[in-house]
């Protein structure tokens, strides 16, 4: 399951769901830490060297910042550019690849400056092109941090205009209806099995040559080359979903490169967890999740009309889902199109509202809203490439960050049992994440996370009920990263918090990004508020 916004996963896995000018500041390009191999190994000491090089390579070149080509729908004043990498860091004089940046100036003074701010919003496979955005739209959450920092988005290797990968034709991919994720028989298994071993070949087939790069750690490296080349001696950043693992395997890689760092609904950095097991985990917390999002449905029956209380609610969704099963709504929207459209609502308080608007006009005799909402628009060719984009990365980099089970009894023994109590997302997840199982190439070791020499103090924020990513993936974080401090959001599951307006949160992120001060012991803040019907 992605940890970003969830686009349409309507995978060929028929499953639910997807400044100032940059010139060569000095020290912008610092030695490889004495950390940066520290997940061990020959080939980490040439990684670590082939970083330094490429570093110092684009603190050289600087970025080249024009304004934004006019399909990129990045209004001016953002600039756009792109930072040279290399497609392997062990060879840094070999293939390299391009990477697209943004980036908006500080809305402050000059004296106010205090550098870049670099996003990156999950995934993997998520854009962070959007983030200047919050400057030019004027998010009044991140107006005291737009005064001291320039605001730089990247697409990560693989995704969107960096150098994309893909898997299956797009408009192939978002094809509906998908056979229900949920199997009837060992038949069904047996053709999701297959539609997920066909994935793993046409990725390989349509991107091979990237597949084996296609990491974290990698990842990691090209954000160090975009810090040389903005000219930073250090990095700022900030990280949700997916990023807090991007941000926790560089501040492993390069923890005397770090400034400052937030880090928001932490994927569970442990080597036991990345990814498998961190898949399951999603599976029972999702279910958690959905039952708070009933909760509030049953409360607000006056709206909705779905029932009085969660049971009432889930068995008109049980209803909803039989009906889609049976025969699909408007011809296209089947099981899978539903949990597709209907996970929003335990990933994001924002969906609350409008996912149950849906489904009360779908229960008072409306399908065409309902169809609107969950199926394909195949008419969106560009919407389409991008879902299959990030589907194809999202799959890429997990398949390649770590090593996944072979056998499909593992599979199978797994998702049988956690389905029984968690049947939500289960089964959608499994075949989401089944080509790992016959990834084609090869899959590496994760990083050991950890605190190295010259880390500063990171700021973790979570809410307690994330569906994505579960809470104990901070705790695991705090633990690893000594001197960070952990803001947890109670009775709250919306997953990315640093973004929602909370007045116990946000003038902490706002004082950490300014300041560089941590509270002298952890924080536990009230939720914000709930959703209106």
């Amino acid at each position: 399951m992605r940890g970003s916004r969830p686009k349409r996963r309507v995978a060929a896995l028929g499953s639910a769901g997807a400044l100032v000018t940059a010139t060569l500041i000095a020290g912008a390009v610092a030695a490889p830490t004495a950390n940066a191999n520290a997940a061990g190994g020959h080939g980490q000491d040439r990684q670590a060297r082939g970083t330094a090089i490429a570093a110092a390579r684009a603190a050289k070149a600087g970025i080249d910042w024009q304004d934004c080509p006019a399909d990129w729908n990045l209004a001016k004043p953002i600039q756009c550019g792109y930072v040279t990498v290399p497609l392997d860091y062990a060879k840094p004089y070999g293939k390299q690849i391009k990477l697209a940046v943004d980036r908006i100036g500080n809305t402050g003074t000059k004296a106010e400056r205090q550098g870049a701010l670099i996003y990156n919003p999950g995934g993997p496979g998520g854009s962070g092109l959007r983030f200047p955005a919050r400057v030019t739209n004027k998010n009044a959450v991140w107006a005291n941090a737009a005064k001291a920092y320039d605001f730089v988005g990247f697409d990560p290797r693989g995704v969107g205009k960096s150098t994309p990968i893909s898997c299956v034709d797009p408009q192939e991919f978002v094809k509906a209806p998908k056979a229900d994720p949920v199997p009837d028989s060992e038949a069904d298994k047996l053709a999701q099995r297959k539609l997920a071993r066909e994935y793993a070949e046409g990725c390989q087939e349509r991107s091979g040559w990237m597949l084996p790069h296609m990491t974290t750690p990698n990842t990691a490296r090209d954000l160090d080359v975009i810090r040389a080349a903005l000219g930073e001696k250090k990095l700022n950043f900030l990280g949700v979903s997916y990023g807090t693992y991007l941000g926790a395997v560089y501040g492993t890689l390069f923890p005397g490169h770090v400034r400052r760092m937030v880090v928001d609904s932490v994927v569970n950095p442990s080597r036991e967890k990345i990814w498998y097991q961190a898949n399951l985990d999603q599976d029972v917390a999702f279910e958690g999740r959905w039952k708070d999002w009933q909760d509030w449905v049953a409360k607000n029956d006056a709206t909705y009309h779905l029932g009085t209380t969660r049971a009432a609610v889930q068995a008109k969704w049980l209803e909803l889902r039989a009906t889609a099963k049976k025969n699909p709504i408007g011809g296209v929207v089947g099981p899978a199109e539903l949990i597709s459209f209907f996970q929003s609502a335990p990933y994001y308080d924002s969906a609350w509202a409008p996912t149950a608007a849906v489904f009360s006009k779908y229960v008072a005799g409306d399908t065409q809203a309902l169809v609107d909402a969950a199926a394909p628009d195949l008419s969106d060719t560009a919407g389409n490439a991008a879902s299959e984009n990030g589907n194809a990365v999202y799959t890429a980099v997990e398949c390649a960050d770590a090593k996944w089970p072979t056998s499909w009894r593992t599979w199978d023994r797994d998702n049988t049992r956690l389905h029984q109590d968690h049947p939500f997302m289960t089964w959608a997840n499994a075949w989401m994440n089944l080509p790992c199982a016959t990834w084609p190439a090869k899959q590496q070791t994760p990083v050991n996370v950890k605190t190295g020499k010259g880390l500063p103090g990171v700021l973790i924020v979570q809410s307690e009920r994330d569906a994505a990513t579960p809470y104990e993936g901070a705790v695991e974080l705090h633990k690893r990263f000594k001197g960070s401090r952990l803001i947890t959001e109670k009775d709250a599951g919306s997953h990315g918090v640093t973004s929602l307006v909370n007045p116990c949160i946000n003038p902490r992120v706002d004082s950490y990004l300014l300041t560089g001060e941590l509270d002298a012991a952890d924080v536990t803040c009230a939720p914000h508020a709930t959703p209106k019907p």
